[in-house]
């Protein structure tokens, strides 16, 4: 199994458009390539990103096909319209 985790700000008055794309869009496609979504963080107070969403996959493999593919590509470039700050890190091990 590895881990990863995906940071980012949302974009001022774009709070409900993200929020609407999280749920119907990014979540299911996601899903469907491998990558099960564990958690999701909201900070509310004090420094750092103001969502934190860890997520786990089966192996780096799967991980990286699904994060070479154009439906992720897509799928990342279509978040990017709603955020700032845009991190994924991948933990091995």
């Amino acid at each position: 199994m590895v881990r990863l985790v995906f940071s980012w700000n949302v974009r001022p008055n774009e709070e409900q458009a993200y929020y609407e794309f999280i749920l119907q869009e990014f979540a299911p496609k996601i899903a469907a390539m491998g990558i099960q979504i564990t958690e999701a963080w909201l900070t509310v107070y004090g420094e750092g990103p103001q969502i934190i969403m860890p997520g786990i996959a089966p192996n780096r493999d799967a991980l990286m096909a699904a994060l070479e593919s154009e439906e992720w590509k897509e799928l990342e470039a279509h978040l990017k319209k709603f955020v700032t700050d845009y991190r994924l890190r991948i933990l091995d091990g």
